[in-house]
């Protein structure tokens, strides 16, 4: 129990070593793998006090003492959310592992992928934070190079220059907070824990707010920063498109940095950023709805999703913010749905575009009603997990800006158009003859689609064991956020939103 943290982000580390000297039955190796990290991150949830907002199972060990770079480990009800979902979508991944040349390499991909990932959910210290985000590029641009598709080498370099140029901005706000705080205490500290009790000028928290803001905003990808994500979702691998929980990392760097850290900021720059993200949603939805290949579609939906989870988390309330991460979770899981499905189709097909597509439902019954079922959650209906974290974000928002909040609820028709009209064209009509002889799911496909179809309905039903975890961490994050304003508008401006 005392080294839980460590064990659950470097187990899959060192099972990536040992997978090297393998000569066979690499994935079931990483089904093995995966379901003890998922079964480690389950007991973390079950030993997981959810009455408690604070960070807990912290580990601290002094690594570069005189620069105050410390391993500082843990876990809230924020991250929580996020480790246990990726766990288990990363388990899944090995399920539905689909035969590949150098499997071997991508098994070993995959399994740093998930160090990595948890690495990043639960590290408290700025600069390893920063050591497994960087970290995160090589193994998908190393997936998306050898696996990708025609245009993989443009797509891999500009999603490199794209997320490493942000990232070179964020470590320059980084290093000037750990300045200030060895100003105001004497002593270097990268440690988050630390930079809560620093209280920055509105002035310096204003430029910082932005240096983050990029940071993240790449990654998520927030308008006008979007356009290496068709590129990568086009190219990559389907298995690759596993790693699509990476672009939560963004939504969650601002709950980590932007929202505690500046939060005179971060309200006065409310506005803009609620723009950008109802633009997202629109956007993403629109171009999505002119798209002929499956995987452009939902790389779009992915913006138009994203857009909601931004808005739900500058809502500076309880509903807001856990409607976003919950909105994250969910969409970890369908998205990777979808792009299971698209996997499935392009193996039967060899290709992605709906032009290619008709009539599927006749050959495919099984795969027509799993999709349809992901098409719902997709699009927010009820009793799915997608709708109760859209609800909550939008409902949180509400508070702030009605308008936009209605212009924001577009997202359910939009998302709607889209969605049916991809499901119309891949699987309904007449069907060709060259459709005829298409085969349905197999064993492995039916038990990854039925995995996520039971968590889908049953976090829409019953979204409480990640709720309740959720709501001490979000209330814990919004008490810092009051003590650390300066600006009495700001505090009133938290209170109101937390009380609405």
């Amino acid at each position: 129990m005392e080294h839980l943290i460590s064990l659950l982000i470097f187990f899959p580390a060192f099972a990536a070593l040992l997978a090297l000297t393998l000569q066979s039955n690499f994935r079931a190796y990483g089904i093995v793998i995966s379901a003890l990290e998922f079964v480690l991150s389950l007991w973390l949830f079950a030993s997981f006090d959810p009455t408690q907002g604070n960070v807990q199972f912290l580990e601290a060990y002094a690594l570069v003492p005189s620069m105050g770079i410390t391993y500082l480990v843990g876990v809230d009800g924020i991250s929580l959310a996020l480790v246990l979902l990726s766990t288990f979508m990363m388990f899944v991944g090995f399920v539905w592992l689909p035969k590949h040349t150098q499997q071997k390499e991508l098994v070993v991909c995959l399994l740093l992928l998930e160090t990595i990932l948890i690495g990043i959910f639960c590290v408290f210290d700025a600069i390893l934070f920063y050591m497994f985000w960087e970290l995160s590029l090589l193994p998908l641009v190393y997936m998306l190079g050898i696996w990708g598709g025609r245009e993989k080498i443009y797509a891999a370099m500009k999603f490199f220059i794209y997320v490493f140029a942000a990232s070179m901005i964020m470590l320059i706000g980084i290093l000037y907070v750990g300045y200030q705080y060895s100003i105001a205490s004497g002593y270097w500290s990268f440690s988050l824990l630390d930079w809560e009790n620093l209280s920055l000028g509105i002035a310096t928290q204003t430029w910082l707010f932005w240096l983050f803001f990029i940071g993240f905003a790449v990654k998520i990808p927030m308008l006008p920063f979007h356009t290496w994500l068709p590129h990568v979702h086009g190219q990559n691998p389907t298995i690759g498109d596993f790693a699509a929980v990476l672009l939560k990392i963004g939504a969650y760097g601002f709950l980590r940095f932007n929202l505690p850290l500046f939060p005179d900021a971060s309200v006065m720059f409310l506005m803009p950023v609620a723009l950008i993200s109802v633009a997202m949603v629109i956007y993403g939805a629109l171009v999505a709805y002119h798209q002929n290949d499956m995987k452009q579609i939902i790389a779009y939906s992915s913006i138009s999703h994203m857009g909601i989870v931004v808005l739900g988390i500058f809502a500076f309330n309880a509903q807001g913010i856990g409607g976003g991460v919950f909105l994250m979770a969910s969409h970890v899981i369908v998205g990777a749905a979808l792009f299971l499905f698209v996997g499935i189709l392009y193996e039967r097909k060899q290709s992605y575009l709906l032009a290619d597509m008709g009539g599927l439902a006749k050959a495919m019954p099984l795969c027509t009603l799993g999709f349809g079922v992901m098409l719902m959650a997709s699009v927010g209906l009820p009793l799915t997990s997608t709708f109760v974290g859209e609800f909550l974000s939008l409902l949180g928002f509400f508070a702030i800006s009605p308008v936009l909040t209605l212009v924001a609820l577009s997202t359910f028709v939009l998302g709607a158009l889209y969605m049916l009209m991809l499901f119309t064209r891949a699987f309904l009509g007449s069907t060709p003859a060259r459709n005829l002889a298409v085969t349905d799911l197999n064993t492995k496909e039916r038990c990854s689609i039925a995995l996520l179809v039971l968590v889908v309905v049953w976090l829409g039903i019953n979204p409480n064991p990640i709720l309740k975890p959720l709501d001490s961490s979000v209330s814990n994050l919004l008490e810092k956020m009051e003590r650390k304003a300066r600006d009495t508008e700001t505090i009133l401006f938290i209170q109101g939103a937390s009380n609405a």
